[in-house]
């Protein structure tokens, strides 16, 4: 067959050309012992009708191959050495005694489902990926969030805390100067007095102190989530 005009057959590996000569030597040996059963307790080549028959077939298929061996490519390339495929293999009549290597037929069902697998594995990648590079954003975010909650929190809490201190305090010494009436020491106590007031006054004040620190972990939490200048 001239490869210019018709392409030849192609097989993937050395293995399938193996594969294609053995079954033809089983087919071709059951054939055989279906026609000439073997005698039990006569050995192989006392039967010359039977070892006749067997060298004429194995010398058919011998020369069936070499003919067809220019028709072949394995993986792109022709076949440089046919008679290490046609030496004697594996379930050959030349042979009893090699193991018999049997081969699967081939199942589409069984290709789907490798493609099918393949394909979930190449997803469940690409998902592990994704995570790698969103993981840490997001848990530095949540981490920021916690924060930021965590210091309104305080902040709040301790506004109401000065706010309650200011007003029991007030309240209370108002009770005490109404029930005591003009104090030996009334000048020192009102001092002591204002003194305190005006020390929950400063605490008041400085909660201005305490928002800027927590507009500044907010920015702070803007550049880690990726949302500061450098994220614009």
């Amino acid at each position: 067959m001239d490869p210019a005009v018709h392409r030849r057959i192609e097989l993937q590996s050395p293995e399938d050309l193996t594969y294609l000569i053995n079954n033809v030597r089983r087919a071709a040996a059951d054939s055989i012992n279906a026609a000439f059963p073997p005698v039990e307790g006569t050995a192989a080549d006392e039967d010359e009708l039977r070892s006749q028959i067997e060298q004429l077939v194995e010398d058919y298929i011998r020369r069936t191959f070499t003919l067809a061996f220019p028709n072949l490519s394995i993986n792109g390339l022709p076949i440089t050495n046919p008679s290490v495929y046609l030496s004697p293999s594996p379930g050959g009549p030349s042979d009893p005694n090699e193991p018999l290597y049997e081969y699967e037929p081939f199942d589409s069902s069984k290709r789907e489902r490798i493609e099918s697998l393949i394909a979930q594995e190449e997803d469940l990648l690409r998902t592990i990926a994704s995570l790698k590079r969103r993981a840490p954003q997001a848990a530095s975010a949540r981490w920021a969030e916690a924060s930021l909650a965590g210091i309104q929190g305080d902040e709040e809490l301790s506004r109401k805390v000065c706010e309650r201190v200011e007003r029991e305090g007030e309240q209370a010494g108002r009770k005490v100067l109404e029930g005591l009436g003009e104090l030996e020491r009334q000048v020192e106590v009102e001092g002591r007095y204002r003194e305190a007031v005006e020390t929950l006054g400063r605490l008041k004040r400085e909660m201005g102190n305490a928002v800027a620190k927590m507009e500044r972990a907010r920015v702070a939490a803007g550049y880690v989530t990726g949302e500061g200048k450098g994220g614009k």
